[in-house]
């Protein structure tokens, strides 16, 4: 190759990541890839997930619901956790199975994303997929956390009432720090 082709190539590929205004050609749900440096890696840190926290139990006070609230990065690490009082023990490990199902999954959708596809049914390309990965999460309660950017920083899960309780809590949760949940 010539070095005058080379140039070029290389200009064009590190300007596709420097213009984050062209959404087709950046890669939101990537965050802490190969090559990456620190400061280049999107993720949740400890002020965000207690604000995540602090809004979701503020979401469950308000329906009188108590609830098991877990905030994960985008790795599936474990970034801060509550157990309301009173919520059901077992929930605990629900709570942080569907924050894993999103951050597993690059914050793609949300935990109730893969439920029609898991299912024994005809044309269920995923059926069992919640046996995998220690254990995933099919059902709602499970939301994709996204900076002002539309990067996926992390994912919140939260259970202990209904399924439609647990989505209306975590969908507060995640927008407590702004966030949508659906990438930008």
């Amino acid at each position: 190759m010539y070095p005058s082709t080379i140039l070029p190539a290389a200009l064009c590929a590190s300007l596709i990541y420097a213009i984050p205004s062209c959404a087709e050609t950046v890669n939101r749900t990537l965050t802490n890839g190969y090559g990456s440096t620190p400061s280049d890696r999107h993720y949740i840190n400890h002020t965000q997930a207690l604000t995540v926290i602090n809004t979701g139990i503020a979401k469950a006070i308000e329906i009188n619901i108590p609830m098991n609230i877990a905030v994960l990065d985008p790795s599936a690490t474990l970034v801060a956790f509550i157990h309301m009082d009173n919520s059901y023990v077992g929930s605990i490990d629900i709570s942080q199975k569907k924050a894993k199902t999103v951050a597993e999954f690059n914050g793609l959708f949300q935990s109730s994303g893969l439920y029609n596809r898991s299912q024994p049914l005809p044309g269920s390309d995923l059926y069992g997929i919640e046996q995998t990965n220690g254990g995933l999460v099919v059902f709602g309660g499970g939301q994709p956390i996204y900076d002002p950017m539309g990067y996926f920083i992390g994912a919140v899960g939260v259970s202990g009432g209904t399924v439609a309780q647990d989505v209306e809590v975590s969908t507060a949760a995640a927008e407590g720090v702004g966030s949508t949940i659906v990438s930008a």
